[in-house]
């Protein structure tokens, strides 16, 4: 029995002395560091913290010197030390809090002993005791700087052994005729550790918030440029994929219109008629992966409940219906084409028609009652859009939408390699202007030339 005693005594004795190395460490790493933490400036007052401690640091000092010399019976010299001391504690914790409460610690200590052997030789009768009240002062500064810019769990240690210290000197070491203020000592350190902390985590708070709102809108402006890319990339499909049928037919036909064809040129429009064939099946497998399986925001759903993004894609020949719909919701829009109108590749004029539409939708959303203009300029190198709208009439409802109409104009430009702007017009209006090139350049740059603003004064943006 003894040596079954004698093992769970060796037992318990490891494990208690495991939990007091671990102590130890964890102390060692929290409270053991010179590391620099300095103080940042306020948002609004900058650097008047700063100043403001610097006075109460100088305060503390001549404050505690006053004191020690004059009522703790304290001899200048080392009141001078001690008060130097606790000041500067104030001022070190600006950038090394840590280090602070160590000196602070000290010196508050050295101030206790120094005065107890003066209350014990009746030199100082009725004297505040353990603690002066500038080394009060001062290390409550010094815990709230520790507590605004450390880990709770160091705020915690520090406090911990502010307390420690404090009944062992009181409580255990003593003195006689003096004012005691260990209890007041303690009951202040803990009430600036609390405000600390809390302001801490306040800060923190709204340091996370503010990422996450960033991140959020980072991340719904990607996923609004996805979905229009994909748009882009599914209209493409369908321009695409009928210029390559009619290929496919013209190689098919072409043998029969020919009487005793070679058998080179048979070959070789056999060859173009199966390359066209495979790139349609190319372009379908794509787009089985672009098209979603429900129509996205304002896409309607065709009468077999798909997407009528499979019906063909509108030209500026719609450009009229597009504007008596924006007249039937009560607008008044006046279209003007200038130049002499031609038709242009399939992908200028969806591109064309997609702005006006976007930029007329916009005029609905954000401008109640203005009157818009859709101005067409056909020029020998591409063409030019514009819709600009007047002064609204009264407050814009607010937008449910994601607010990316620009972007997707802009996506829209680019692809195109064309350029435009988006800003205020006069007296609260708002112009729109996109050239499309009539050839796109072999290498479009991947973002269009912009100068757009982000917000207009109704809050649209980009």
């Amino acid at each position: 029995m003894s040596r079954l005693g004698r093992v769970t005594d060796t037992g318990v004795g490891r494990a208690l002395r495991a939990r007091v190395e671990s102590w130890r460490r964890v102390l060692r790493e929290d409270l053991w560091t010179v590391r620099a933490d300095p103080l940042p400036p306020s948002v609004w007052l900058r650097w008047f913290p700063h100043g403001v401690l610097c006075l109460v640091a100088f305060g503390v000092a001549l404050g505690g010197m006053a004191q020690l010399g004059d009522n703790g019976g304290v001899g200048p010299q080392i009141a001078f030390l001690l008060g130097l001391a606790q000041g500067g504690a104030v001022v070190l914790s600006l950038w090394r809090p840590i280090p602070a409460w160590w000196l602070s610690t000290t010196a508050m200590v050295l101030c206790a002993l120094e005065v107890r052997r003066q209350l014990l030789a009746g030199g100082a009768p009725d004297f505040t005791w353990p603690w002066t009240s500038a080394g009060i002062i001062g290390h409550m500064a010094v815990l709230l700087l520790l507590a605004l810019r450390v880990r709770t769990r160091v705020s915690v240690e520090a406090l911990a052994l502010t307390v420690l210290v404090t009944y062992v000197i009181q409580g255990l070491l003593g003195a006689g005729g003096y004012s005691p203020t260990g209890v007041l000592a303690v009951t202040l350190f803990t009430v600036v550790v609390v405000v600390g902390t809390a302001l801490r985590g306040r800060r923190e708070a709204r340091a996370q918030l503010v990422e996450q709102t960033t991140l959020t809108a980072e991340e719904r402006t990607r996923r609004t440029l996805l979905e229009e890319r994909s748009r882009i990339a599914r209209e493409l499909h369908d321009v695409v994929a009928h210029h390559m049928s009619v290929i496919s037919i013209q190689a098919q036909v072409a043998p029969h219109l020919v009487e005793n064809p070679p058998d080179e040129l048979k070959e070789n429009l056999a060859g173009i008629r199966e390359n066209a064939l495979e790139a349609l099946t190319e372009l379908r497998r794509v787009l089985g992966v672009l098209r979603s399986e429900h129509p996205g925001p304002g896409e309607p759903a065709g009468p077999d409940g798909g997407i009528a993004g499979h019906a063909p894609q509108p030209t500026l020949d719609r450009l009229d219906a597009l504007v008596e719909n924006t007249r039937a919701a009560g607008r008044e829009v006046i279209t003007e084409i200038n130049g002499e109108r031609r038709p242009l590749p399939p992908g200028v004029e969806l591109s064309a028609y997609r702005i006006v539409q976007e930029a007329l939708s916009n005029v609905l959303r954000h401008a109640p009652g203005a009157r818009a203009t859709v101005r067409l300029t056909y020029q020998p190198d591409g063409l030019e859009v514009e819709v600009v709208n007047g002064r609204p009439t009264g407050p814009a409802p607010p937008s449910t939408g994601a607010g990316h109409g620009l972007l997707g104009m802009r996506e829209r430009v680019a692809m195109l390699g064309g350029t435009m702007t988006a800003h205020p017009w006069h007296w609260d209006g708002f112009k729109v202007t996109a050239f499309l090139p009539d050839v796109p350049p072999a290498d479009a740059p991947g973002t269009a030339r912009s100068t757009e603003n982000t917000t207009d004064p109704r809050g649209r943006t980009s």
